[in-house]
């Protein structure tokens, strides 16, 4: 007795020193804050959209004028002759300054701040729509795991059942009111819906792991979804409009760039003309300082038809673009198509899934009372039951699934964030 007591007092210590599971309460908000908080790639669209906001800021910079200075020393030994003067040229120094304002670019300044307008606005609609991709598989994963733990439940309260029908007939049998087959036929089922669970439990673990995935959470953290209450409301005012979407934008997007970058072509054969002054100051030399200004005009005059060919290269381009907005644009629009289709296909499952299972319980409810009365069979009673377990399953599949269809649906038309 007393070594089984100092080996319970042993594995009580053994718990004690085993670390507690992280366990996280979660709603769908909460899931999706928490997957875009810590998602990769959703950083690193945010780190691009910064770049291009740097970017359009130093585009800007090519309007100001640009400030150099310029400082150099020397030291000479021994004197130097010139024209019958002797220079003392001991630790001469030259410091200076000059300034160059750009006047005319050929349009080329222009076009660049407005590229780089175009790719700030395009690492916007890129983040959002990785935004968009990083929520719509949150919510899948919650969804599921919702799903494969409500089937595990449920599984459990079929081999409750079963449970309780097998003692009622093993006290039949006892009692010489039932047969060794019945009882047979109800082990043979407990085994199946034990097969059932097992398997619900393994895919429960395997929801756990790709939800904990999603949310950059450890996967031994145990996840409770608080959303257990499924609420389905009828679809209404479904638009089948792509404009908000972000693919869209950014093929649109991808035009404008285009045009800009035909017109940075076109920029390179035309003039360019700038200003530019400086100021030089000679030391221990005895030269007066000296102010320069000047003016400069550059004209490509003949380059062998080059200009003109990169102008023709960036039309081209720009006519890929657009068709690549015209072919996409279909593309778009028969998956949001698909979309609407799914949403209210989903929609009509979740009514029959639901009629089906409150009329299998009904059944179920009269099959058990019609047994225990004895005027049904054990096989009419195993049929009703199996049938409750399908109607059930098919009401949690469908109405988890809906939620789904939502979410895509709101990713496709571009208003999943709203």
């Amino acid at each position: 007795m007393k070594r089984y007591i100092l080996s319970g007092i042993l594995w009580l210590g053994f718990l004690t020193q085993l670390p507690a599971q992280h366990i996280l309460s979660l709603t769908q908000a909460d899931c999706r804050e928490l997957a875009l908080q810590r998602n990769e790639e959703v950083q690193k669209a945010t780190n691009t959209l910064q770049q291009a906001e740097l970017d359009q800021k130093i585009a800007f910079s090519s309007y100001l004028p640009k400030f150099d200075g310029m400082v150099s020393g020397s030291y000479m030994f021994p004197d130097v002759e010139m024209t019958g003067m002797e220079l003392q040229i001991h630790g001469m120094y030259l410091a200076g300054i000059s300034v160059t304002q750009p006047l005319y670019a050929g349009g080329k300044i222009r076009a660049g701040n407005k590229l780089a307008k175009i790719g700030r606005e395009s690492a916007a609609e890129s983040r959002r729509k990785t935004r968009m991709e990083v929520i719509a598989e949150a919510d899948k994963a919650y969804w599921n795991y919702i799903a494969v733990q409500q089937k595990v439940r449920m599984l459990e309260a079929y081999r409750t059942q079963m449970d309780t029908l097998y003692q009622q007939v093993e006290t039949a049998v006892k009692a010489g009111m039932g047969t060794d087959n019945e009882l047979l036929r109800i082990t043979a089922k407990r085994s199946e819906i034990n097969y059932q669970l097992q398997k619900a439990q393994n895919g429960n673990e395997l929801c756990r792991f790709a939800l904990c995935h999603v949310l950059g959470e450890p996967l031994e953290t145990q996840i409770l979804p608080t959303d257990t209450l499924i609420q389905v409301t009828p679809p209404e005012q479904l638009d089948e409009g792509i404009d908000s979407r972000p693919e869209f934008k950014l093929l649109k997007q991808q035009i404008a760039a285009q045009e800009q970058q035909v017109k940075m072509a076109r920029g390179n054969i035309l003039p360019q003309i700038g200003l530019s002054a400086g100021y030089a100051y000679y030391g221990n030399i005895k030269l007066k300082g000296m102010t320069a200004d000047m003016a400069s005009v550059s004209i490509p005059l003949f380059h062998w038809g080059e200009g003109l060919r990169k102008v023709k290269k960036a039309k081209l381009d720009l006519q890929n673009a657009q068709l690549d907005l015209q072919q996409n644009s279909r593309l778009l629009t028969i998956e949001v198509r698909q979309a609407i289709q799914n949403l209210t296909n989903g929609y009509n499952l979740v009514q029959t899934a639901a009629l089906g299972s409150k009329q299998a319980l009904e059944s179920l409810r009269v099959m058990r009372n019609r047994y225990t009365h004895g005027l049904s069979t054990l096989t009419d009673l195993l049929e009703a039951q199996s049938q409750w377990q399908q109607a059930e399953s098919n009401r949690i599949e469908a109405l988890t699934q809906y939620k789904i269809y939502e979410t895509e649906y709101k990713r496709c038309t571009g208003r999943l964030e709203e």
